[in-house]
């Protein structure tokens, strides 16, 4: 596996500013934020994309919907409104190959996004 930038962030190896860290997942802001909040959640283990999971992850799927939650809480846009956002594959335009949901809120969203 050529080096990720996320498997670096959750070794300890690179900085983040930590929102939320659990077992299994860990969220941290995004160094380019689209939105007042802008935080991304992970699975510790490495795994490419959705299109990657399988039964054995049911546990840190599980764990990651959970943190991402907590994040909503934490950053006090759990009753406003928020988006996740999972990009998947080059069309999907994904830039870093470790599964990554993208948490934003704290404005107003508009559809299709800006």
């Amino acid at each position: 596996m050529e080096s990720c930038v996320f498997c670096e962030i959750v070794a300890g190896n690179l900085p983040s500013d930590k929102v939320a860290e659990t077992e299994r997942s860990l969220a941290f802001r995004d160094l380019n934020p689209v939105a007042p909040t802008h935080v991304l959640v992970i699975p510790k283990r490495h795994v490419e994309s959705i299109g990657h999971l399988d039964a054995e992850m049911t546990a840190d799927v599980a764990d990651l919907v959970t943190t991402i939650q907590e994040v909503t809480r934490v950053e006090g846009i759990d009753e406003s409104g928020y988006r996740v956002v999972a990009n998947t594959g080059t069309h999907g335009a994904q830039s870093v190959f470790h599964l990554h949901f993208h948490v934003i809120g704290g404005r107003q969203l508009g559809w299709p996004p800006e």
